[in-house]
């Protein structure tokens, strides 16, 4: 048997809200391109954080399904031969990063992300994801009311419209004070 890895020590988490997504729900028309794009620019964030001990989690819909795990999630989308498959191949996650289920928009609802950034000691959140108005404020909010600093990369998020977008980044920049750059800026 496989010894698992000891729990990181990480001030700050760069939390991915539900990039692993079978993107078939009304309205991932619109949102799988943009999606694309900011999977990409994750990647690349990811990767350049990499040497500054950020530790990556993964938050992601169980779709109901209760008896689902992460991994097999993973599995189902990598196979897939669209958007979601691309976007799940560029963003699988790798040995050393965590892995999470959730039952609704929020990260933090109904799951144990909050008992996983306290014994990790985290007090900053870097959050990317999909979609932007919905799971990634739903998640900045809530990450707002247990007082982490919160930073949103604009590139590294996607929503159906521009629109929607720019609403909810001005929304979490303005009401829950959340630091909106682009992922460029991140070291």
């Amino acid at each position: 048997m496989t010894p698992h890895p000891k729990l990181p020590r990480a001030k700050r988490v760069l939390l991915l809200i539900d990039f692993i997504n079978p993107l078939d729900f009304p309205g991932a028309e619109k949102l799988a391109q943009p999606a694309v794009r900011a999977a990409r620019a994750t990647v690349r964030l990811r990767d350049r954080l990499d040497g500054s001990k950020v530790a990556v989690v993964y938050s992601n819909d169980n779709y109901g399904v209760w008896q689902s795990d992460f991994h097999s999630l993973v599995a189902q989308c990598i196979g897939r031969n669209d958007e979601s498959g691309r976007i799940s191949r560029m963003l699988s996650p790798r040995p050393t990063d965590i892995t999470l289920l959730k039952p609704r928009h929020s990260a933090f609802f109904g799951s144990p992300l909050e008992l996983l950034l306290d014994a990790m000691e985290t007090r900053e959140l870097i959050l990317a994801g999909l979609a932007t108005d919905i799971c990634v404020l739903m998640t900045a909010a809530d990450a707002f009311l247990r007082n982490y600093r919160v930073i949103v990369p604009r590139d590294c998020t996607a929503a159906e419209t521009p629109r929607a977008k720019a609403e909810a980044l001005r929304y979490m920049a303005g009401i829950l004070k959340c630091e909106i750059v682009s992922s460029r800026d991140l070291r």
